[in-house]
């Protein structure tokens, strides 16, 4: 049977990647954690989420980009993507996410410097239509790299967000100095294969590190986003919020887009803010695996897809 270790490998093996996404059957289980491959798919996911009272962020997939002309195109597609949601005005009610390997990250030379000059222009673009803009985080060896990114983006832009794993040592030292006031930080347990040298292995560790990051980030005087579908972490979000006297409006839960869409309703419903994390685009194949290594459940949904639909 599939490991998340051997899925996470795979997300990397161009050759399974021409199987997957060359094979119709595929799609049947993309379209429940991708919103579609064009812009007009994504405003009609976000329509539809936020009539269930469920905000939502934007990704345009692609990642690991090595070239400038590509990285060019990313930027070019979300200055695209903001123009589209200008016409809904919903503010911070749609927000957009992004990768900084697709704005240049990862080139050799001034990687970090390129994909800070990319991704400026669409913080800006952001801000001028009243929402703003959240860095993802990569493996571990991105961290250095997209939190100094970020702390030249809060110079102007202070409510630019981060995402920060809980699954890495230093996450909690990372939580520290991003509880301040004004930082909007998205905790999640991490996605990625990390070695045990930087990473804890164990479940049961991930969790205890994740209340322990999640507590210093409620404390503080920043804006938690509790990235996590795990009904006991959000249970702890809730009474860690109570404790330290938040207001509804001041913290949000994120669960990724086609998992547990009941369970957001029904938070939202219940006066928690939910946020969707929306991606779209033609480059789903890296994000499509992570979200297969994350749970069992999903890999038998999708080996139960090829074998009803091929």
């Amino acid at each position: 049977m599939f490991t998340s270790k051997a899925l996470l490998a795979a997300s990397r093996r161009p050759g399974l990647r021409r199987f997957v996404t060359g094979n119709p059957a595929t799609r049947h289980v993309v379209d429940r954690f991708v919103a579609g491959e064009t812009l007009a798919d994504a405003l009609a996911a976000v329509r539809a989420l936020h009539a269930d009272g469920i905000d939502v962020t934007l990704d345009h997939l692609g990642e690991d980009i090595t070239d400038r002309a590509e990285a060019e195109r990313t930027r070019d597609a979300y200055l695209t993507l903001l123009q589209g949601l200008a016409p809904l005005g919903l503010g911070r009610g749609a927000e957009v996410s992004v990768k900084l390997s697709a704005f240049g990250q990862a080139l050799p030379e001034g990687g970090t410097d390129l994909a800070l000059e990319l991704v400026r222009p669409v913080v800006e673009a952001a801000s001028a239509i009243g929402t703003t803009l959240t860095l993802d985080m990569e493996d571990h060896r991105t961290v250095d790299s997209t939190l100094a990114v970020l702390a030249d983006l809060r110079k102007e832009h202070p409510d630019t967000g981060a995402v920060l794993q809980a699954a890495l040592f230093r996450t909690e030292d990372d939580a520290k100095a991003l509880a301040v006031t004004g930082s909007r930080v998205r905790l999640v347990k991490g996605a990625y294969d990390e070695p045990p040298t930087v990473a804890h292995q164990k479940k049961k560790d991930v969790d205890a590190a994740y209340a322990r990051c999640l507590e210093i980030l409620m404390a503080g005087p920043g804006y938690p986003m509790v990235g996590s579908h795990d009904p006991e972490l959000i249970r702890l979000a809730h009474e860690l919020a109570a404790q330290n006297s938040r207001a509804a409006d001041s913290w949000e839960v994120q669960m990724l887009y086609g998992i547990r869409p009941d369970e957001q309703r029904r938070l939202a419903a219940a006066g928690t803010r939910v946020r969707a994390y929306v991606p779209y685009g033609i480059d789903w194949y890296a994000y499509f695996m992570r979200r297969l290594a994350e749970r069992p459940a999903n890999v038998r949904f999708f080996l139960r897809s090829l074998v009803t639909k091929s």
